[in-house]
């Protein structure tokens, strides 16, 4: 993979990140790596990193409330140590899973623009392609869907993001869809906890 830390592709997100180091100075403030087992079968695909999340922690989902409950539900299917990742540094470890984000640095009110996520799309494209031959990726939102197909140049008019979809995207390679575990989407009930859970048990059932 291509050097990410030192990305400056995109000037608002650079300008943006350094802003953010100046009033957090222990934050991490730098794109945010994969975090996970690098021989998975399951790649988990978020949204991008949160300001006092992986923003802060330099992990994906660690550190903040959509984070709380993707590793207890990890945990709970299996694919993580423990249930919950409070910090980069601690003792968590991922059982084959990995998570990242379409989008790799913090975006100013957590929405990065297309161009944005065209430009981050080579780095998903080279984590997808590291998948071996038998694999699950799993799309947290619409947008982290419409990265995944955009990877493998599929045509999103034939891969409808819809809450518990599974999409045969090549042989070997399926793409399931939910909802974000954002706390607004929780809070809504726009996705409930059994709902999550009704994911990784399908996932489950095609990764044993």
């Amino acid at each position: 993979m291509n050097d990410l830390h030192s990305c400056q592709l995109c000037p608002r997100l650079v300008s943006f990140r350094l802003e953010q180091k100046r009033r957090f100075p222990a934050y991490h403030c730098l794109p945010v790596k994969p975090f996970g087992d690098d021989d998975a079968r399951l790649l988990i695909v978020g949204l991008a990193p949160g300001l006092h999340g992986a923003n802060a922690s330099g992990r994906p989902f660690t550190g903040d409330a959509s984070g709380e409950l993707l590793f207890k539900t990890l945990y709970q299917f299996g694919f993580a140590s423990q249930a919950v990742s409070s910090h980069g540094d601690d003792d968590t470890r991922l059982i084959d899973c990995k998570i990242t984000n379409a989008v790799k640095c913090l975006p100013p009110q957590n929405k990065p623009n297309a161009d944005e996520v065209n430009r981050c799309n080579f780095y998903l494209k080279d984590e997808i392609k590291q998948l071996p031959p038998t694999s699950m990726i799993l799309a947290l939102g619409s947008l982290a869907h419409r990265a995944t197909l955009k990877a493998l140049a599929l045509p999103p008019s034939k891969y409808r993001f819809s809450h518990l979809a599974e999409h045969l995207l090549s042989p070997g390679l399926t793409l399931i869809d939910s909802y974000h575990c954002s706390r607004y989407n929780i809070n809504t009930g726009r996705l409930t906890l059994p709902m999550f859970a009704a994911v990784f048990a399908r996932i489950r059932q095609s990764i044993p």
